[in-house]
């Protein structure tokens, strides 16, 4: 049977890759975007069409998956020395894995609406902003809920 620490790391290394490739599939958009142009290469040819959205929101969207697929990679290779702050590191790695998804779906939605940020909720005014809002509250949370306890429990005296 695995053990929680393999399973654990298992779980942040393969959502750190579609995290990485969702950030990877943004950076297309971004692409398009700034040529004006949705180019079908191999293909020859191209369709001509604007992206919607600004410079800003697709460089966000296209970093956002990249940094959040990084850093389950990083979190993954760390779990060993934080297996012993934890009674359950299977909890934390989902966590940390929820936090990244959240994120990263939440800056998605910039790009694509208008005033979408997330950066405050509006109730009813703007769907996908509330939307975006709630995302990345939610990671925000869990990611400073982790990082809050392992900063307490490693700094904790031994007894």
């Amino acid at each position: 049977m695995e053990n929680e620490l393999n399973k654990s790391q298992r779980l942040l290394l393969g959502h750190g890759a579609i995290v990485l490739l969702a950030g990877f599939a943004v950076g297309f958009g971004f692409v398009f975007f700034l040529i004006g142009e949705i180019k079908l290469w191999p293909f020859p040819g191209s369709i001509e069409y604007q992206l919607p959205g600004t410079y800003d929101a697709w460089r966000m969207a296209h970093m956002e998956g990249i940094i959040n697929g990084l850093l389950l990679w990083i979190f993954a290779a760390v779990l060993p020395s934080l297996a012993p702050l934890f009674t359950r590191v299977y909890r934390v790695a989902v966590g940390m894995v929820v936090a990244a998804w959240t994120i990263v779906l939440a800056s998605i939605i910039d790009p694509f609406y208008p005033d979408a940020r997330g950066l405050v909720f509006s109730f009813g005014e703007n769907l996908p902003n509330d939307v975006a809002f709630f995302l990345f509250y939610i990671g925000i949370v869990i990611v400073s809920v982790v990082i809050v306890t392992i900063a307490i429990r490693a700094f904790r005296l031994p007894k």
